[in-house]
C-alpha cells in the first residue's frame, strides 16, 4: 500500500560518560561507560535504541545495518530484525554485531508504538502493571562506607527491597575479603531484604561450591555467574549443589545459546540482556523459552531499554536497577522512570513508545561521535 509507513533514516551516536568513582567487578575493572544510541526515522517520528557497547559499534549499525533497515515497512519489526540477523552473517554475530541489532531493534520499537501513539507495553500487552527492580553495584572498588551508602540509598532512601554486590575480587583470589563484604552488606540493609550476589564468572568450581554454601548461611538468595557461563555442564553441577539460585545468561547473544542454557538445566532464574541477545524482538522470544521450562526471567542492566518489554512477559522475576546505567540514562534521557518502593511502571504516564527522550544539551558533553 502507497500509504504504508517506511522507515526513512537511520543514525548514530556516540556518548562515553566517565564513572563517578572507580568500578570493578570479579575479573574486570572500567573508568568509563559508553552508549551507542540509534535513532530511526520515518514521516517526522523518531525511535531511540540504544546498547552498552564499544564505539565500534555505531560503524556495523551505519554500515551493514541501516541501508538493510531504511525503505522497509515501519510496523514490521520482526522482519527487519531477521533481516539485519542475516545481513551481518558474515560478521559474525555474537559480541558487538548483535549488540548493533540491538539498539536498532529497539529503536523500531520505539518507532512503531509512536507512530500508533501508544506506550510500547500497550502495543505488546502488558503480563503485568509493575516490574521489580533490584539495586545492583556494590563494585569491588568499594570501601566500606562507599558499600554502606549505595545500599541504605537503595533500601532505606527508595525502598527497593533487593540489592546485589560484586564478589569474586581478582578472579576470586581475595575469597576472605568477599565473605567479609557480604557479612557487611547483610548488616546494613537487615534481615528482610533480600541480598544477591555476582561473581562474574569469577570463581573456579569447587571453590563457587564453598563460597556459595558460606553466601547462603548470610540469606543470599540469588548467586550470579558463580564460574563462567561458557561452561554450562559446570554451572548445572554447582546449581545442583546449592540452595540459593543460580543465575547466568547475561552474555547470550543469540536465541539458541538460550536454549543450550536451559536444556542443560545451568540456572535457575535466566538473565537476558535486551541490548546485547537482539533487541526486545529477540527478548521475548528468550522469556517464552524461559517460561516453557518453568523458568523465570530477570532483565540485566539497561533498565529502561527492557521496562516495557519486562512488563510484557508473565515469567518476569525482576530488572537490574544497575548504578551505572541508572545514571547514565538519568544524565541522558528525559522521561526516565521512578524506582521508589522496589517496581517501576512503564507506561503509566502515557507517553508513546519508551517514554524516553533525549536532552541534547545535557548529552553533547559526553558525545564523542
Amino acid at each position: 500500500m502507497s500509504d504504508t509507513p517506511v522507515v526513512e533514516q537511520v543514525d548514530t551516536s556516540v556518548f562515553t560518560v566517565p564513572t563517578d568513582a572507580p568500578e570493578a567487578d570479579g575479573t574486570l575493572s572500567w573508568d568509563s561507560t559508553t552508549l551507542i544510541l540509534a535513532a530511526v526515522r520515518c514521516g517526522g517520528v523518531t525511535g531511540l535504541g540504544y546498547t552498552y557497547a564499544p564505539a565500534a559499534t555505531a560503524r556495523v549499525v551505519d554500515d551493514l545495518l541501516a541501508g538493510v533497515v531504511t525503505g522497509s515497512p515501519a510496523l514490521d519489526v520482526p522482519r527487519m530484525n531477521e533481516a539485519m540477523h542475516r545481513a551481518a552473517r558474515n560478521a559474525g554475530l555474537p559480541g558487538v554485531v548483535t549488540q548493533a541489532i540491538a539498539s536498532v531493534d529497539i529503536a523500531l520499537w520505539d518507532l512503531k508504538a509512536r507512530l500508533l501513539d501508544l506506550p510500547l507495553v500497550r502495543l505488546l500487552g502488558a503480563a503485568c502493571e509493575e516490574v521489580p527492580v533490584y539495586g545492583s553495584g556494590g563494585f569491588t572498588t568499594y570501601d566500606d562506607e562507599r558499600q554502606e551508602r549505595q545500599l541504605r540509598g537503595w533500601v532505606e532512601d527508595e525502598g527497593i527491597p533487593r540489592v546485589k554486590i560484586k564478589i569474586a575480587e581478582s578472579w576470586g583470589r581475595r575469597e576472605d575479603r568477599d565473605r567479609r563484604r557480604v557479612a557487611r552488606a547483610r548488616a546494613v540493609i537487615g534481615e528482610s531484604a533480600h541480598l544477591y550476589v555476582d561473581a562474574n564468572g569469577g570463581y573456579d568450581a569447587k571453590q563457587a561450591v564453598r563460597v556459595g554454601r558460606a553466601l547462603a548461611d548470610e540469606g543470599v538468595t540469588w548467586f550470579e555467574e558463580p564460574v563462567s557461563s561458557d561452561h554450562l555442564t559446570t554451572l548445572g553441577l554447582i546449581r545442583d549443589q546449592l540452595t540459593l539460585d543460580v543465575a547466568a545468561g547475561e552474555y547470550g547473544y543469540t536465541l539458541p545459546y538460550f536454549g543450550h542454557m536451559l536444556a542443560a538445566g545451568a540456572v535457575d532464574c535466566l538473565q537476558a540482556d535486551v541490548t546485547r541477545c537482539g533487541g526486545i524482538t529477540v527478548w521475548l522470544r528468550v522469556a517464552a523459552l524461559a517460561q516453557a521450562r518453568g523458568i523465570g526471567i530477570s532483565g540485566h542492566c539497561a533498565p529502561h531499554a527492557h521496562a516495557h518489554a519486562a512488563a510484557a512477559v508473565p515469567n518476569l522475576r525482576h530488572l537490574e536497577w544497575f548504578h551505572d546505567h541508572v545514571r547514565i540514562e538519568r544524565l541522558l534521557f528525559d522521561g526516565v522512570l521512578d524506582p521508589g518502593g522496589g517496581s517501576i511502571t512503564p507506561g503509566a504516564d502515557g507517553a508513546p513508545g519508551l517514554g524516553l527522550t533525549l536532552d541534547t544539551e545535557r548529552a553533547q558533553t559526553y558525545r564523542v561521535a
